[in-house]
């Protein structure tokens, strides 16, 4: 009898850690929801990783899709839902010191279209500019009604950057051939 009841308290306590592995992910001491909503949509966590600066874990980002995909360009090209969260690990990020990091990140996504894009990266830095704390949360997250990219810092919206061009410079800061960070690109891939 005792056996018995030891072994239905363990499935029972293991049905219950599957359940919470499966609502969240820890990453780097962060922890990532494996969904979040917008516009109406759930999206699904595609993949998940940390940034460090000089051995310095400085952010953890995540990638939410409508539809999982480890193709960067199909996700990059993607027209539907998607979301970037980042949550701020470090007291060494400043506003100024994200967005210069998002200034070399556009340079290298952007290509030959910089320039016409210089405008709304400028407008999209000026959300980036309150002072960041560690634990602070941005999602940059893309509808493709309207085909805007709306800024959230601790879920409130700071604004909206118009364009599929920008989302897909934006996208690409992480996910192109010239990536910020080529290890953050595989785990934001789930490879």
């Amino acid at each position: 009898m005792k056996k018995i009841l030891l072994l239905f308290t363990l499935l029972f306590s293991l049905q219950f850690s599957t359940v919470s592995a499966q609502t969240q992910l820890e990453v780097n001491g962060v922890t990532v929801p494996r969904k979040i909503d917008f516009q109406g949509k759930t999206l699904q966590l595609n993949g998940a990783g940390g940034r460090s600066k000089m051995w310095l874990e400085v952010y953890v980002q995540a990638l939410y899709l409508s539809q999982l995909s480890q193709d960067p360009q199909f996700i990059i090209d993607s027209d539907t839902e998607m979301a970037i969260r980042i949550e701020i690990t470090s007291s060494m990020v400043s506003s100024n010191k994200l967005t210069k990091a998002m200034n070399t990140g556009f340079e290298k996504s952007a290509g030959s279209n910089l320039e016409q894009l210089r405008p709304r990266i400028e407008e999209f830095k000026t959300f980036l500019s309150d002072a960041i704390t560690e634990k602070d949360v941005f999602i940059l997250a893309y509808n493709p009604l309207d085909q805007t990219i709306n800024v959230y810092k601790n879920e409130t919206l700071k604004g909206k950057i118009p364009g599929f061009d920008f989302k897909k410079a934006l996208f690409g800061i992480w996910l192109s051939n010239k990536p910020v960070d080529e290890t953050l690109k595989k785990h934001l891939l789930g490879i």
